[in-house]
């Protein structure tokens, strides 16, 4: 029975023909793009291309555009070694920048440490480091970066054990860090990490939130200690250091006129030897000499005097004396 007019037949729906040889240009295209595309690649200026040919390590590229054989019959693996890279302890940068934020959570698992002398701290830290060897960081060891990360944990809490919390919190803060890399460096290298460690800094150590008051009045205690003391050796510099300054006056004195006394002694048995030297000489002389300057020195002292010959008589009334036996002054 043949179809009426405006009704369709089955074989209006049957999809169209593709050629065999359409086919053929099509997945021939598709071959050509995936050979295109997997037979080249970048390394940035900041990394070096490790090359894997079947999972087996074959070469190391520099940065620029480099070829491997494609269908992926060669991998890349792009390492960033002129890069500094870092690792932060006991807390986390949300955004850094001018202002930078921190996050809020609390990595205690990570900071809290026990001292040497048993008490506890939390030690921030951040360590900066470069890939030195790409072939060693990605094939020689498992989980380069956690395994690297376990070795600055083990390292700093082996360091801080050995040390007292006021180290450790105050004047021990620069010897921690320079230790600290310089173990991690030797375990690195150990390792066979190919990580160099260029800087670990402490960022912030302080006793656990739950003991900081009692910390803090154990300080305050401390510094009015050492304040007292300050100011005791104060005093004390003060005060002996003049009192000694004045002994050794006095001594110096003592001295000094030990020796007037002693010269003026020697002065004097020289000018007596001198004087009984010519005594000797001319005994009558001297003794006159003597006589004379004797009573020149007492003379001097008497006041107003009157020299009469012994021989003289009755001339008394004729001095006018006071009461006292002196001569009146005119």
């Amino acid at each position: 029975m043949s179809a009426s007019k405006g009704n369709l037949n089955l074989e209006d729906f049957k999809p169209p023909q593709i050629s065999a040889k359409l086919i053929k240009w099509v997945v021939g295209g598709i071959f050509v793009l995936i050979f295109f595309f997997s037979s080249w690649f970048t390394v940035g200026p900041e990394e070096v291309g490790v090359v894997l040919r079947f999972g087996k390590y074959v070469r190391t590229v520099n940065p620029g555009l480099n070829f491997m054989l494609p269908f992926g019959i060669e991998n890349v693996y792009k390492v960033p070694v002129q890069r500094q890279l870092k690792q932060e302890f006991g807390f986390r940068t949300r955004k850094a920048g001018v202002k930078t934020e921190y996050s809020s959570r609390r990595y205690q698992e990570e900071s809290l440490m026990l001292t040497g002398d048993l008490n506890a701290a939390e030690v921030e830290w951040i360590v900066q480091y470069r890939i030195a060897d790409p072939y060693q960081y990605l094939f020689k060891i498992r989980n380069a970066e956690t395994t690297f990360r376990d070795v600055n944990e083990a390292v700093m809490r082996e360091i801080v054990g050995d040390r007292t919390v006021n180290e450790v919190l105050t004047v021990g803060r620069q010897e921690i860090a320079s230790a600290a890399e310089m173990m991690v460096q030797e375990l690195a290298t150990q390792y066979e990490t190919g990580i160099k460690v260029d800087q670990i800094v402490l960022q912030d150590v302080n006793p656990p939130d739950e003991v900081k008051p009692s910390f803090n009045e154990v300080n305050e205690a401390q510094q009015e200690k050492e304040k007292l003391i300050n100011q005791a050796r104060s005093e004390y510099n003060k005060v002996i250091p003049k009192a000694r300054g004045e002994a050794q006056k006095i001594i110096e004195e003592a001295h000094g006129y030990a020796l007037e006394r002693v010269n003026e002694a020697k002065g004097d048995v020289a000018r007596f030897n001198q004087l009984y030297s010519e005594y000797r000489k001319a005994k009558e002389v001297t003794r006159q000499r003597m006589y004379l300057e004797t009573m020149n020195e007492i003379l001097s002292k008497v006041g107003r005097k009157l020299i009469t010959d012994k021989a003289a008589i009755g001339i008394l009334p004729l001095f006018q004396l006071d009461n006292k036996g002196g001569l009146k002054n005119e």
